[in-house]
């Protein structure tokens, strides 16, 4: 899929071990799915969802798809593009404390 403005603001804060050095990776492989990031060594996957995230039937996918990957021992944060983009500090203050 196409990056969206809001993974590229994210990206460039997790990129390079920045998040406290952590190593992110981006369109990450995981069983079935592609997070769009993900930290191994915290078992953390981040998703940026866009508008189509609000709709009835991908909402029951996002909880399915969420339901799975934390069976799996992932923790899962869901950002929207909104959020990344008009508080991205907030955002990373969120992500952090997953971390800590």
């Amino acid at each position: 899929k196409n990056e969206t403005e809001a993974e590229k603001i994210l990206w460039e804060r997790l990129r390079n071990n920045q998040l406290k050095g952590y190593k992110f990776r981006r369109q990450h492989p995981i069983s079935l799915f592609i997070a769009d990031f993900y930290c191994h060594q915290l078992k953390l996957i981040i998703e940026i969802d866009g508008e189509y995230h609000h709709l009835p039937e991908q909402i029951e996918k996002d909880l399915e798809r969420t339901q799975i990957l934390e069976s799996n021992g992932l923790q899962l944060i869901r950002l929207t593009n909104e959020e990344v983009q008009e508080n991205l500090e907030d955002m990373i203050a969120k992500i952090t404390l997953k971390i800590d």
